[in-house]
């Protein structure tokens, strides 16, 4: 049997998890976080919104299914870095092109196995997410402590620019609704949910001007999702901020963050962050009650809204953080989840019809 090379992760509080290498062999750098779906560990190597990430899986086994080119969500891998409890070298599913430890290595993904996953998590989740390190070079528990802690963090750093596209795309040419997407760092799904409404649909850089996007004549904007911390790209709150008043606006996840900073709200870090798919959230409108798909590390502070203009429309069952609103006067409203799953449950799909019924 080939021996497999050692891998550690250091924290930023001296924490060391000792395994096994697989996938490409180096060195990165970014803030570890937990993500507990049972499946789905394609679409999230592929959600660009968890670059400046090293993410962790909760379930014990991950690639029993392999990996194959339609469950992608982006046009590449990016995040840091991937840790597991066991990578299977067996893949068996019809759908299967190739095994995970392959795709990581065409991709210069660094992964690590064998280590307690489970304490991993359980020491992010009482001491909060962390800097960390990712190595199958550097083996020496005190340079990797030391990396870790002049590495930077996600506070303050813009990630959108390293995943939006260079110039606007053509998603789907044909459609009886004309949508711009300002892309952060969009899911593939996000677009595919608009393209099954009949939406023709236009995908715009983050840094395109309201002017820009206005000048298309879309019949509605959807902010995307994207990486890290909201404050950091005020470029595209300030789009956002112009777009206001005068087009529909549906933002999801990183464009819920965006839409509270354009109506003038302030946003937070929260202690680890929101990663999976079965995370509860009440529709305060309805009482109805949907398992989520989620993937952010900040949220909207709802005391800095102003509750005259906007209403709190879903809150996050398990800790009570704000997870959709809308404007009661403009044609504006946003959630924090992912109704367009890739993974996760289907449960808030009827978003999109919502904002197709804003368009119409």
């Amino acid at each position: 049997m080939k021996q497999l090379k050692k891998a550690k992760i250091a924290l930023e509080d001296g924490t060391i998890f000792k395994g096994y290498s697989f996938g490409a062999r180096g060195e990165r750098y970014g803030e570890v976080v937990f993500n507990t779906s049972m499946t789905g560990y394609q679409e999230i190597l592929t959600d660009p919104s968890y670059k400046g990430q090293i993410v962790t899986m909760t379930c014990p086994m991950i690639g029993n299914y392999g990996v194959n080119p339609e469950d992608v969500e982006s046009r590449k891998i990016f995040l840091e870095g991937f840790a597991v409890k066991e990578c299977s070298r067996i893949r068996s599913n019809w759908r299967s092109t190739k095994t995970l430890n392959e795709y990581l290595k065409e991709n210069n993904i660094v992964g690590i196995e064998g280590i307690d996953t489970r304490a991993l998590t359980k020491h992010i989740r009482l001491q909060g997410t962390m800097k960390a390190v990712l190595s199958t070079e550097d083996l020496d528990d005190k340079s990797l402590v030391k990396k870790a802690k002049k590495s930077q963090g996600l506070v303050g750093m813009d990630l959108v620019k390293d995943v939006t596209y260079d110039k606007a795309q053509q998603w789907s040419k044909e459609g009886k609704h004309k949508v711009a997407v300002l892309d952060c760092g969009v899911k593939f799904n996000i677009l595919r949910k608009l393209t099954d409404r009949n939406c023709k649909v236009i995908v715009y850089p983050a840094k395109t001007a309201a002017d820009e996007i206005l000048k298309g004549k879309p019949d509605g904007v959807l902010l995307s999702n994207g990486p890290g911390d909201p404050a950091a790209v005020p470029y595209v709150a300030q789009t956002a901020k112009k777009l206001l008043g005068k087009i529909p606006i549906f933002g999801i996840c990183l464009g819920q963050q965006i839409l509270g900073l354009a109506l003038g709200g302030k946003t937070y870090k929260l202690k680890f962050g929101h990663h999976g798919g079965n995370h509860p959230v009440k529709d305060l409108r309805t009482g109805k009650i949907s398992i989520t798909s989620q993937n952010h590390g900040f949220c909207v502070d709802m005391d800095s809204l102003k509750k005259d203009d906007i209403e709190i429309t879903h809150m996050n069952l398990n800790d009570n953080t704000l997870e959709g609103m809308r404007h009661k006067k403009l044609a504006a409203f946003s959630v924090q989840f992912h109704p367009e799953h890739a993974p996760g449950p289907c449960d808030a799909e009827y978003l999109f019809d919502n904002f197709i019924e804003m368009l119409k």
